[in-house]
């Protein structure tokens, strides 16, 4: 008998979401216009049709965060389940960690403050020619699609997000990194009068987080737009984050401004404030603990089930050979 092989981040079948109930999540989503891309996401699943791009200028235009995307990018059936419920829009809206606007989960409303019109990112570095772009250009020279991911804290708490945004190498592809670049510096916003958390000035602000090229060149890598079928929210990261699912969710920086090709180890956010703690690796591992907390198991946002951790996340078959050597060389630190 043939031996099925199931994807690395799949658990018990009876922990996935029921397809009835996924569908219909999407042609919510996409009332009022979106039903025809909904439907077409769910005939990409079944094997009906192949999956197209979808201009994400097209997508993102009239509104700001929040504005339902009209027409709706169609799901990656490659990444169409995360093995897991995706944990309700409510409950991941309105708990959020998100310092610049507070050291609380409760931050949705102040970051409201945040005004992302005219935002723009500067690439520099070590790439061809250094520029600066406004993200309503970036997004009409990119696709986006629509990737269900899971998403592992550090604080041992989890959940599943189904986001919007294209792969990190695309971004890589207009950038046109030197040969010597051997990571990528992503920094967020610094405005104190905006995000009352950067009036903390024990905190090394701004944020900062880097990973390396390989890392970053994974098909895993996710720059994210939008969430729950909507333009990104300004308590998720607006106007554009980065997702990276195998590597606890304090790398997932938000807010991006500046994107930096280096060939010097960036030194990030929490790893410059308390590194015996937070490492510039942290990639998902239950065998490791912080020091104040185990990270075997895991609670489920949403239901608040205890379940274990997984190495990587789950995704280990995906990106575990980007680490081929390196154990001995970092031992924990690897995945601190």
């Amino acid at each position: 008998m043939k031996r099925i092989r199931k994807e690395s981040w799949l658990i018990s079948e009876n922990e996935v979401t029921p397809e009835p109930v996924f569908w219909n999540r999407r042609r919510v989503l996409a009332a009022g216009g979106g039903l025809i891309a909904a439907g077409a996401a769910a005939a990409v699943i079944r094997g009906r049709i192949p999956m197209g791009p979808m201009p994400a200028a097209a997508a993102i235009r009239a509104g700001g965060p929040g504005t339902v995307l009209d027409p709706q990018p169609l799901l990656n059936p490659k990444f169409a389940d995360a093995g897991r419920m995706v944990t309700d829009e409510e409950i991941n809206s309105t708990y959020n960690n998100f310092y610049e606007f507070g050291s609380h989960k409760k931050i949705a409303e102040a970051s409201m403050a945040l005004d992302t019109t005219g935002w723009t990112v500067a690439i520099d570095g070590m790439v061809e020619t250094p520029f600066e772009i406004g993200m309503e250009d970036l997004l009409k020279q990119i696709d986006l699609e629509e990737r269900i991911y899971r998403h592992r804290c550090v604080e041992a708490w989890s959940m599943v997000v189904p986001w919007i945004g294209f792969p990190l190498s695309k971004l890589m592809a207009l950038a046109k990194p030197l040969s010597g670049a051997k990571y990528v510096r992503f920094e967020t916003f610094h405005d104190p009068m905006v995000a009352r958390g950067q009036r903390q000035h024990w905190y090394p602000w701004p944020y900062v987080e880097g990973v390396t090229m390989a890392e970053a060149e994974n098909d895993l890598s996710l720059m994210v737009v939008g969430a729950y079928g909507k333009v990104l929210p300004q308590q998720f990261g607006a106007p554009m984050r980065l997702h990276l699912p195998w590597k606890y969710g304090f790398k997932s920086i938000k807010s991006i401004k500046k994107v930096t090709f280096t060939d010097e180890r960036p030194v990030s956010f929490w790893e410059d404030l308390a590194v015996q703690e937070y490492g510039f690796w942290a990639n998902v591992n239950p065998a490791v603990a912080h020091p104040r907390w185990s990270q075997a198991q895991e609670r489920v946002l949403g239901t608040d089930k205890r379940v274990p951790t997984v190495r990587f996340n789950g995704y280990g078959a995906e990106v575990a050979h980007l680490y081929d050597g390196l154990e001995a060389e970092f031992a924990d630190r690897l995945w601190r």
